[in-house]
């Protein structure tokens, strides 16, 4: 099947189902969201999501946390994946948007991508998510669904290749939808161990039913 064939079914399973996906982390604001974000790195979003609150209690602004050391910052996540890098960056951070960008959250990639503890990944999500740009953010659920479902070929080995071919074929307006639907997608469905591809909506297109799934299905008799 042509690769755009596969993309014009797979955008148009989710803009008639799922048209309004958001991402499932917690904010109230393009800070709350940046840390949100931060924490989330190898870490569910459910996680983060128990934390949050009452790291935003203490630091409820960019002044706040540039006040603050990673020693302050460390006992409110401390239940994250790696806290102590965690909590430096956040330290950092902090100061950071209050020295150099007078408390806002910038909004270019290359800008955000000098803050402690935000990659390419994180900066993609924060111009995607709350600046609406067409960023998309290439994580483990991103790149292992773009594979299996066949819109991104065997050769695109890295996150960069991921995220240039995704951006090539999908409509500038819907990126930002889109990283939501492959993120969701992966999370719930096209799960890392055992897909559950009897569920999937997506398997008349989906290059890894058709080659490791279909073949094994028994095939339907006829009765006499």
């Amino acid at each position: 099947m042509p690769r755009a064939e596969r993309f014009r079914r797979f955008l148009a399973y989710f803009t008639t189902h799922f048209p309004e996906p958001e991402t499932e982390l917690h904010y109230g604001s393009p800070y709350e969201l940046l840390v949100a974000v931060v924490l989330s790195a190898q870490c569910t979003d459910k996680r983060v999501n128990m934390i949050t609150p009452a790291l935003f209690e203490q630091f409820p602004t960019p002044e706040r946390l540039a006040a603050a050391s990673a020693e302050d910052v460390f006992p409110l996540i401390r239940s994250v994946s790696y806290p102590n890098n965690k909590a430096k960056h956040l330290a950092g951070l902090g100061k950071m948007l209050v020295e150099e960008f007078g408390g806002e959250v910038p909004s270019t990639l290359e800008e955000l991508q000098r803050l402690p503890g935000v990659g390419r990944k994180t900066a993609n999500v924060i111009v995607s998510v709350v600046y609406n740009q067409p960023a998309m953010a290439v994580d483990t659920h991103v790149f292992r669904v773009s594979h299996r479902l066949g819109l991104v070929p065997r050769t695109a080995t890295t996150p960069l290749a991921v995220e240039k071919v995704l951006v090539k074929y999908i409509p500038e307006a819907l990126v930002p939808k889109a990283h939501h639907w492959l993120i969701l997608h992966g999370r719930y469905i096209c799960v890392a161990r055992t897909p559950k591809c009897m569920q999937c909506p997506l398997t008349d297109f989906c290059k890894y039913f058709a080659d490791n799934v279909a073949p094994r299905l028994e095939p339907v008799v006829a009765p006499v």
